[in-house]
Order: C-alpha cells, then sequence, then structure tokens
C-alpha cells in the first residue's frame, strides 16, 4: 500500500482520501480485508478514534463490508459506489482524473436534454419568469466564474420543474464535482455559459410546454463545451500517460 502519514493530526477527510484512494486504484483490492484501526493509525500518523471516523463513513458509502467480530473488507466501489463519490473521484491527490472528468461531461450531455423536456412538460410558463431573470443575470455579466454561477442557478431551476428526485440528486453529486473547479474551469466553460441567445431559446421552450425544442435547445447550450472539454481531457490523459515511468519490462 502506499498511504503516507498525515501532515495534519485528526482529519477524517484526509484519512477518508487517502483510504479511498487505494481503494479506487486497487491498492486494496475488493474483498481484501483492511488493516486493522490500530494499524492504520500507526501508518497514518493520526489518531483510532480518526480512523474509525473515516472508516463509518466509507461503510455509510457502501465501500466497506462491517462486520462485528471480523474483518472489515472492501467491496467493489463499481458496484457498490454511488454518485456522493464522484467529488472524490474526480480529483484524488491532487490531479484531476480525466477518466471520471469524462464520464461526468458524457452523463450531463446525455441526462440535461431529458431534464429540460420534463421541464417543458411539468413547469411550463410557471418557471418561465424566474429562467428570464436568471439568463438576465447571466448575460448581464463578463465575469466568467460568475457567468458559471448563473447557469448552475439556472439548471437548478430546470432540474426542480422536471419534478424528478432522481434527477434531482443527480444534479446535486454532478454540482458537487464541478463547483470546486469553477475558477480552473471558466476559460473551457466560456463557449458554453456564454451562449445567452441559446439559454434563452431554452427558457422560451420550457416556458411553451415544448419538450422536443427543449431537448434540442439544452442540446445547443451542453454540446460546444462538452466537446471542447472532451477533447481537453483527451489531451491530459494523454500526457498523463506519456509522463508515467515505462515498466521495468520495458526498462
Amino acid at each position: 500500500m502506499r498511504l503516507q502519514p498525515v501532515n495534519r493530526r485528526s482529519v477524517p477527510d484526509e484519512v477518508f482520501d487517502q483510504v479511498l484512494s487505494e481503494v479506487v486504484d486497487g491498492g486494496i483490492g475488493a474483498g481484501e480485508a483492511l488493516p486493522s484501526e490500530r494499524r492504520l493509525a500507526e501508518v497514518l500518523g493520526v489518531s483510532r478514534p480518526a480512523v474509525r471516523e473515516a472508516l463509518q463513513r466509507m461503510a455509510q458509502t457502501r465501500l466497506l463490508d462491517v462486520r462485528h467480530g471480523g474483518a472489515t473488507t472492501v467491496r467493489d466501489f463499481r458496484r457498490y459506489g454511488g454518485l456522493d463519490l464522484l467529488p472524490r473521484l474526480l480529483v484524488r491527490r491532487g490531479e484531476l482524473d480525466p477518466a471520471v472528468a469524462r464520464s461526468i461531461l458524457e452523463a450531463r450531455l446525455v441526462v440535461g436534454p431529458g431534464v429540460a423536456a420534463l421541464a417543458a412538460e411539468r413547469g411550463g410558463p410557471a418557471v418561465e419568469a424566474v429562467l428570464v431573470e436568471t439568463v438576465e443575470a447571466l448575460g448581464g455579466t463578463e465575469d466568467g466564474v460568475e457567468r458559471q454561477r448563473h447557469a448552475l442557478a439556472f439548471w437548478d431551476l430546470v432540474v426542480d420543474a422536471a419534478d424528478s428526485m432522481v434527477f434531482r440528486l443527480m444534479f446535486n453529486s454532478l454540482r458537487a464535482a464541478y463547483e470546486p473547479a469553477l475558477e480552473a474551469l471558466a476559460s473551457l466553460m466560456a463557449e458554453e455559459v456564454g451562449q445567452v441567445g441559446a439559454y434563452r431559446l431554452l427558457t422560451a421552450a420550457i416556458g411553451a410546454g415544448d419538450p422536443e425544442t427543449a431537448r434540442a435547445a439544452a442540446d445547443r447550450v451542453l454540446r460546444p463545451a462538452t466537446t471542447s472539454l472532451l477533447t481537453a481531457l483527451a489531451a491530459l490523459d494523454s500526457d498523463q500517460l506519456s509522463e508515467q515511468p515505462p515498466d521495468e519490462e520495458d526498462a
């Protein structure tokens, strides 16, 4: 395992992140038993209560199988993990995971138009006024970060209008993964959040109760930046692979 002493003591977040990284990277495989709390505390340089809290949180996310009086074993996060893991998976060990970022973008492009269509069916004129206000705020600033915030507020309203608990929880998880990166993504998202006309078209379609036009308009809003970001992520993934040391067999 590549666990390292935690720089700040009694920080369950850091313990959680390190153990999660080991699980996701395969350092601790599915079905393997975790070291004891005492051993983890020694390796990480933290208190046992900090380790216990971190492991309890991992158990709550269904990543650990905790048996009283027995070993605590790791579960396959791909089968048992939920959307609440996305923010943790997106940035690990201080680096963006291109594969996770790609999957978020792909999900956004697939799900967004469907949410917009439902909003047109169920929200209609009742939501149009607040959407218009949000779009005007979007068009009233040139600041890239502020524009992203207004765009998030816009989609928050659209998700509310869609009246779907599953889409609401999905949106919450995607937003939690995205919000910490607003400043870093400002230039890449500029094309999307600068399309004030496309947002107006989407607003009008929702207000008119026209799900098909709303679906097409949402795709028009989301697709350009998604394409640009996927291209950038592919380049980043390629760079990261090229920086990896060669296998011993190739050396």
